[in-house]
């Protein structure tokens, strides 16, 4: 099934349908492009021997490798995924839940998932597994994790496994996933929780615990295992995540090519090595990705703190996906950012009542933006949704740098967070 909604059917995607097992052909045809696409993978298991389902797993999110390992590492067990809507829309609705998937909108909460997911497990007597980063990882450490895992697992009662992967960022980064490097890519099984582990845990030991076992900092495990990778066009999209120059602080003017990155502003070089250090041309210093990266996210919540940061508004292309039929254009619209949240106004819908009022996405239930990089080959977006439909944003603005927009939608939702604590607390 292609990704255009022909009909442009803006019909919703109905979530409350429950899940399905794995028919059994789907499960085979998984299960072979598992082992074809994983070759060399180096399996760990931990405490996983004679553990029969239903269980719970948390799996860290590096990229699309993931949905090859996590079935491999499972195998001969079956199971069933919470997947993003698009998934749906890809694959055709029977096919993809005829493969495990359980439908959901990223960063909506929806009562319907859940029960989905507890259907699967008490009903189903199947495994469940979520992938919580709920995003591709940016620069090779883990994304953000929501603060209820601990709480959806003590709530689920069963037992809870998580499987934690390595090199499948570096094989595919995130920023220039169309290209495969040569990386070996290892992953660990483990059970982190019996059942009646679980039960005598309090919600925050398990939080705690799942966070510590999906950290990830690929480049360093890249230095610790000696892996070098001579794929020469290595640095190839590394300004998406990289957009502010770390020798004059601006933004937007990062380029790539090749193995290297620079800017146009100060035309100041840095070539990415095999080893995975960024090496200043001019200087000979070394800096690292992630600690570039999270520079950057501190920058923002800096202008955050002094009132400096620049809130958005720019003109947009939107595409919505309301349902597993495809994409429907909605053509040009607005898209206005705030410590407020997103204002999203559709030309399209205005040209329909004169009292059409912009969509609002409040900034308290945005725990983190979906954003990417050159999404159908159409460049960068940032990802929308309501429990009804997501909305594709696109834009040729230079001030629609999608990182920071990640990184402020995330500060502005802990402050919002906080402001709530405070208040409860007077």
């Amino acid at each position: 099934m292609g990704l255009d909604n022909k009909e442009r059917d803006m019909t919703p995607y109905d979530m409350s349908r429950k899940p399905i097992k794995q028919f059994p052909p789907l499960l085979l045809l998984l299960w072979g492009a598992a082992f074809a696409l994983t070759p060399g993978l180096k399996k760990n298991k931990i405490r996983m021997e004679g553990l029969e389902p239903p269980f719970l797993v948390y799996s860290t999110h590096q990229g699309f490798s993931d949905y090859y390992i996590v079935p491999r590492m499972l195998f001969p067990q079956r199971a069933n995924y919470v997947s993003d809507m698009e998934g749906f829309a890809a694959f055709g609705n029977e096919a993809y839940r005829a493969g495990g998937c359980i439908g959901k909108r990223r960063y909506v909460p929806d009562v319907s998932v859940m029960l989905n997911i507890r259907y699967a497990l008490k009903e189903l007597k199947q495994t469940v597994v979520i992938l919580p980063e709920s995003r591709h990882c940016d620069a090779g450490i883990t994304s953000p994790l929501p603060d209820n895992l601990g709480k959806l697992a003590k709530f689920l009662d069963v037992p809870l496994v998580v499987i934690y992967s390595h090199g499948c960022y570096l094989a595919n980064p995130f920023w220039d996933e169309d290209r495969r490097r040569n990386v070996r890519m290892e992953s660990t099984a483990e059970l982190l929780y019996t059942r009646e582990e679980l039960r005598n845990a309090s919600a925050e030991e398990v939080q705690r615990r799942v966070e510590e076992k999906l950290q990830y900092d690929e480049y360093a495990w890249q230095k610790e295992n000696g892996i070098k990778i001579n794929f020469a066009e290595r640095a190839e999209g590394l300004h998406l995540p990289l957009y502010k120059c770390k020798a004059c602080g601006t933004k937007g003017k990062m380029r790539s090519g090749g193995a290297d990155l620079w800017c146009e502003k100060c035309e100041n070089r840095w070539t990415l090595t095999e080893d995975g250090d960024l090496v200043d041309f001019d200087s000979g210093e070394t800096c690292n990705i992630p600690e570039w990266y999270r520079q950057e996210r501190r920058q923002v919540e800096d202008e955050i703190a002094k009132g400096t940061y620049k809130n958005l508004d720019i003109t947009v292309k939107v595409d919505a996906l309301p349902n597993e039929k495809g994409f429907v254009p909605m053509g040009s619209g607005r898209l206005r950012f705030s410590r407020e949240g997103f204002y999203l106004s559709i030309d399209e819908e205005q040209k329909k009542t004169e009292n059409y009022e912009p969509l609002f996405f409040s900034i308290r239930k945005l725990e983190s933006l979906q954003t990417e990089y050159n999404y159908r080959k159409r460049g960068k977006c940032i990802v929308l949704s309501t429990k009804d439909c997501c909305y594709y944003v696109y834009s040729e603005d230079e001030a629609f740098i999608v990182t920071e927009l990640e990184f402020a939608t995330e500060r502005y939702h802990a402050l919002s967070l906080q402001a709530v604590r405070d208040k409860n607390k007077n």
